[in-house]
């Protein structure tokens, strides 16, 4: 009988490459030391050792339901997580071979059936599982987690009606997310080619298992990330496609990255995802869904064949009603035209008035020349330059005799003008207030020149100005005491305190205001 013991260290995370060593039973029973005081000592690897080959022996495969938890991908691609119950928690590790294989993406919480065999971690003294297989534990739980997430991205918005894109009559470029070796991609090109052939760019993704949730949605991506008129040219509408499967093969298009892209996208998107009766999320995101691959191809492209046929028989209608409505405006020219007098008729009255006009605009113009003629003739003959000459002599003289007439009236009138001015100023000299200044009079007016007409408008202190026939004084009113006579004679001191008299000169004309 032999043994299967493995020499991994399950530590390890740069290889997932196994190596065992075969061992027979009876050498493993033999070995085992009997209990008692002569029993051989061991050491902590020995005894390690022979816990990990007692528990893969007893539990090379096993298969095991809980919950999932503490779930970790590796750098290398090796995948970390635990599976729990209520009452205890199994560490497992599934190496990247395996995990590469999974057709849905391991999630916290998520209840699954996981299948491997049981060994040991001596480095830490526990056990662990290492797993083979995975899957949900049920299609109860799939779809559970399916309504969860369809509840959350509904929630956001990303399955709105208002979102959806109308799909292109008749696109030059079609862009094909899907796997370039499966039966759909060749069912689309077949059906391409049949409708209406046009350009169509193949996105080689996965379409199952861990990666194709990113593949499908890098697909999605980089079509939209295409610039219009580059050297790759961009799609018009993007068909994502796969074939029918299980829930759990179609699980990456419900995953939350392909949904997201579906409805970010910019092009016009068709799910084409599993037959008529599977549903995906992708299918809510999406501008439209096809219940085929086959029927996406059907709903991007019309049949060229029957545009052809429509065209024919529109343009056959068209040249119908083209030709119809050219006899009929033909006919209506022709009644017209049956109505309207004759040009001849129209134009031979004018063309006889023409000729009339003719006729007589001939002598007419020859008679007017004729006139014109003789008149220039007899003005020309008076323009001699003898006559000329007398008729500016005789003008000449007329000026000479008006101007010496004009020179003594021009004396009188500048003489007579002269009295009457000076009349007018001795008259107003005769009149003036200055001659009342002279007989030994004032005008009284206050600093701003106001007149002062009575002594009951002056009150003390008020400043006035006493204007003579000689000048101008300044004096204060209300000085207390009488005025003492002037003397005849007086010092030489006081004449220096005298008021200075102040002269103002003014214009001959100015005749100045006695009131």
């Amino acid at each position: 009988m032999l043994a299967w013991a493995s020499s991994i260290d399950v530590g390890a995370t740069d290889t997932d490459t196994a190596v065992y060593m075969i061992l027979p039973m009876d050498d493993l029973t033999e070995s085992q030391p009997q209990p008692g005081s002569n029993s051989p000592e061991m050491t902590v690897s020995e005894l390690a050792g022979a816990l990990k080959r007692t528990v893969e022996e007893n539990y090379g495969f096993v298969r095991v339901r809980g919950e999932l938890g503490r779930v970790v991908l590796a750098k290398s691609g090796h995948l970390y997580f635990d599976i729990k119950d209520e009452g205890a928690t199994l560490n497992t590790i599934m190496w990247k071979g395996s995990a590469g294989k999974l057709s849905f993406k391991p999630e916290e919480g998520l209840e699954v059936v996981a299948e491997g065999r049981l060994s040991t971690y001596p480095g830490r003294s526990n056990y662990q599982m290492i797993a083979e297989r995975m899957r949900p534990a049920g299609v109860g739980a799939l779809m559970q987690l399916l309504e969860e997430r369809k509840k959350k991205l509904a929630a956001e918005g990303l399955f709105a009606a208002e979102r959806k894109k109308p799909l292109p009559f008749l696109p030059a470029v079609i862009g094909v997310v899907t796997s370039p070796t499966g039966a759909v991609i060749r069912d689309i090109l077949h059906r391409v080619r049949d409708r209406f052939p046009v350009h169509v760019i193949i996105w080689p993704a996965l379409v199952q298992g861990e990666r194709a949730a990113a593949e499908v949605e890098a697909g999605i991506r980089g079509f939209n990330a295409l610039t219009p008129g580059g050297p790759i040219p961009r799609p018009d509408v993007i068909i994502v496609a796969r074939g029918g499967g299980s829930i759990e093969d179609l699980w990456p298009f419900n995953e939350e990255r392909v949904v997201r892209a579906a409805a970010e996208s910019v092009i016009p998107l068709i799910s084409a995802v599993g037959h008529e009766t599977d549903t995906t999320l992708i299918d809510y995101a999406s501008d439209r869904r096809a219940p085929t691959p086959t029927g996406a191809a059907e709903m991007a492209l019309p049949v060229r064949a029957d545009l052809l046929a429509t065209l024919a028989t529109l343009g056959a209608r068209l040249e119908r009603r083209t030709v119809a409505g050219f006899e009929k405006r033909r006919l209506q020219l022709q009644s017209a035209a049956g109505r309207l007098p004759k040009p001849d008729a129209l134009l031979a009255r004018a063309r006889q008035r023409l000729d009339l006009a003719s006729e007589r605009f001939g002598g007419s113009l020859s008679r007017m020349l004729s006139r014109k003629r003789a008149r220039f003739d007899q003005a020309g003959g008076g323009l001699r330059p003898a006559t000329l000459l007398r008729e500016i002599a005789g003008r000449r003289g007329e000026v000479t005799r008006l101007a010496e007439r004009l020179a003594p009236a021009m004396d009188r009138r500048l003489r007579r003008a002269q009295d009457a001015l000076n009349q007018q100023a001795r008259v107003l000299q005769s009149v003036s207030y200055e001659r009342v200044l002279a007989r030994g009079f004032a005008l009284v007016t206050r600093a701003d020149g106001a007149l002062v007409r009575s002594a009951a408008g002056v009150a003390d202190g008020d400043a006035l100005r006493l204007r003579f026939a000689d000048g101008e004084v300044t004096a204060m009113a209300g000085a207390a005491g009488p005025v003492a006579p002037r003397p005849e004679t007086a010092p030489v001191a006081e004449q220096r305190q005298r008021p200075r008299i102040l002269r103002r000169t003014r214009p001959e004309d100015d005749q100045g205001n006695l009131f």
